[in-house]
């Protein structure tokens, strides 16, 4: 089963921190999220220019949906390559790299990049391609490979066995059940109409099934055959050709080329594919982070961003105005960036990501100032925003309208 890490990616004002400095903000978040629950890391967005209000909020509204559809690609293209390396998590997780780094490491090097496109389609067509040859090929190596009722004949059948160029009669195989053989033997003659007394001969059989053939006036075939299914017999259609079995391998053979060809092509495709919806989406979480922080914060921008990680990869965002760090939650490394130490001990990673987003709502729910309901200790209430008003739901402000946040935030878990 593959490891899983939730993210948090935060943004806050500068102003958390007694000297506004953007590093002591960021120091301050990592204080916050004590290094038993994640580690934090900068995250670096770009400074987009500025429209009006009302674009901002429009903004807002359209990357609220674009998220969830960037998720799905990535989750999409996550369950192709599960598809077609059979399930097998550890070669699935050496082709999730995003260019070329692992998920964690690009994430928290991420840098803006304007030259990304969209590549749900390709993978969709090629994925199609890959399992129609798929089906072909493992619908011809069951001919070969099955049982007698469903197999190819070509190499089982000697042509010296079939009655072949009369005018009036024609050889029926018949693949029974080996259990019934007997029966089978004992009542073919009276099936129908002439048929040729002791024609029944055992051509070959397997585990399940023997094979039989039986010589039958032509106008009585259909009959026979209508007969034989009811007693759950199964009537082979075969007319021996010159060749056939060769034919037939070497039809397998170049089928199963194909396969091999596409197969490979796929897994190029979908690693591809794979580390440029998780880039896009990323961009798409970035511009939510700038939009929400300057529709929670105002102007002039000061802030901080940074991602934390929590436990195995999964994944949080969160924003504050420059006076306010933007925090990514990442799962610790030591080598880069702003490191906490993570022991989840016998913690699940939902839990220690609850714990996290409960420090930041201890640390920060000030920032709602009075514009919200609080409880008798003071703090914001976060599972009822029913006081929200129409403008800050439309903008979709704390990431999740179901859960406001005082502070700019979202969660998010790449698989």
């Amino acid at each position: 089963m593959s490891t899983s890490v939730k993210y948090l990616l935060v943004s806050l004002p500068t102003s958390i921190s007694s000297s506004s400095d953007h590093e002591e903000a960021l120091t301050a978040i990592s204080t916050t999220i004590s290094k038993d629950y994640g580690t934090v890391y900068p995250f670096r967005i770009p400074e987009f220019k500025i429209g009006t209000l009302d674009a901002l909020v429009r903004q807002a509204d359209e990357l609220a949906k674009l998220d969830p559809a960037c998720e799905g690609v990535v989750s999409k293209i996550a369950d192709s390559l599960r598809n077609i390396l059979d399930g097998d998590e550890s070669r699935i997780s050496q082709q999730k790299t995003v260019n070329d780094r692992p998920v964690d490491q690009y994430l928290k090097n991420f840098s803006w990049n304007k030259e990304i496109a969209s590549i749900d389609n390709d993978v969709k067509s090629k994925l199609s391609q890959y399992t129609q040859v798929r089906t072909n090929l493992t619908a011809l190596q069951r001919k070969q490979t099955g049982n007698l009722s469903t197999r190819s004949l070509a190499s089982l059948v000697d042509p010296s066995l079939l009655v072949q160029d009369s005018e009036y009669l024609e050889t029926l195989l018949v693949a029974v059940p080996t259990q019934m053989h007997k029966e089978f033997l004992k009542s073919y003659e009276t099936l129908a109409p002439m048929v040729v007394p002791r024609s029944g001969i055992r051509v070959t059989s397997d585990e399940e099934y023997t094979l039989f053939a039986v010589t039958i006036f032509k106008r009585h075939s259909q009959e026979f055959a209508h007969k034989c299914r009811e007693r759950k017999w199964t009537p082979r259609d075969y007319k021996h050709v010159e060749g056939g079995k060769e034919e037939e391998q070497k039809e397998v053979d170049r089928v199963s080329r194909d396969e091999k060809k596409l197969w490979g092509e796929a897994v190029r495709l979908f690693r591809t594919s794979w580390s440029e919806s998780v880039m896009i989406w990323l961009h798409v979480l970035a511009l939510r982070v700038f939009v929400e922080t300057v529709l929670r914060y105002g102007l002039p921008l000061e802030f901080v961003c940074g991602l934390v990680t929590v436990g195995l990869p999964c994944s949080f965002v969160f924003v504050v105005p420059r006076s306010a760090p933007i925090i990514l939650l990442f799962t610790p490394n030591p080598d880069t960036g702003i490191v906490l130490t993570v022991h989840p001990g016998p913690q699940s990673t939902p839990k220690l990501a609850k714990k996290a987003k409960f420090a930041l709502d201890a640390a920060y729910s000030y920032l709602g100032g009075n514009a919200f309901g609080r409880d008798k200790k003071g703090r914001i209430k976060t599972k009822d925003d029913s006081s929200l008003s129409s403008d800050i739901a439309a903008a979709g402000v704390g990431g999740d309208s179901s859960e406001y946040t005082a502070y700019v935030f979202y969660e998010f878990e790449i698989n």
